[in-house]
């Protein structure tokens, strides 16, 4: 590995993941360079953020590609054109074809809004309350085709309150997640982080299967 991390990050939205690894990458000296923002969505606020960090960025609309194999091909060609070796989802809303994901197995992480392998899927908070879980949270992990199996490197918790609802607590998950992605992002550009087969290792030490766990007693 280079002695900076080249890495390029995907978006739909508001990009305040996006924002968080920026801001810890600066203010941290973290060996890491993002080469490129890219969305399928025109309006996403991320782009805005993207140029303003003097980021380049890229827009391929999914609406004008006949099949999803098409639009991750052409998506594959912008990313791999700006060098990146690494790629970051951060709130990516669109469901990637197996062919994508094995072209950067290993190289693409993304955060997910439960503590897995819990809770897979949409709606988390809702089910979070409704199961009556008393503690919730985020995973940063590897991508892999099956949709949030991938091998987990660090997990956020927090405690469900009495009083949460489902937006309350997506609010609070969205803090959290703006502690734990930019760790896992520091990890990897220092050469902390390595996987091999399904198991994550962090400075040689084998990680369990839910990776490493922090844990916020005030989130």
């Amino acid at each position: 590995m280079a002695d900076r991390l080249n890495a390029a990050v995907l978006i739909s939205g508001s990009g305040s993941n996006l924002q968080a690894i920026v801001d810890h990458i600066r203010s941290h000296d973290v060996p890491c360079d993002i080469q490129l923002v890219v969305s399928n969505n025109a309006a996403a606020y991320g782009l805005t953020r993207a140029a303003r960090a003097g980021i380049s960025t890229a827009v391929i609309d999914h609406r004008a590609y006949a099949d999803r194999a098409t639009f991750d091909g052409e998506l594959a060609r912008t990313i791999d054109s700006h060098d990146a070796e690494v790629l970051f989802l951060a709130g990516f809303m669109r469901i990637l074809t197996d062919e994508f994901v094995e072209r950067y197995r290993g190289r693409m992480l993304n955060v997910h809004p439960s503590l897995l392998p819990d809770l897979k899927g949409l709606d988390t908070h809702r089910r979070a309350i409704e199961a009556g879980h008393v503690s919730h949270g985020a995973s940063v992990h590897y991508v892999t085709p099956a949709l949030d199996d991938g091998p987990v490197i660090l997990r956020g918790r927090l405690d469900v309150a009495a009083s949460d609802t489902p937006q309350s607590l997506q609010q609070r998950v969205h803090r959290l997640e703006h502690r734990i992605y930019p760790q896992v992002v520091s990890w990897l550009a220092h050469g902390r982080l390595r996987l091999e087969g399904r198991t994550v290792y962090l400075d040689g030490r084998a990680l369990p299967g839910t990776g490493e766990d922090y844990y916020d007693p005030h989130a």
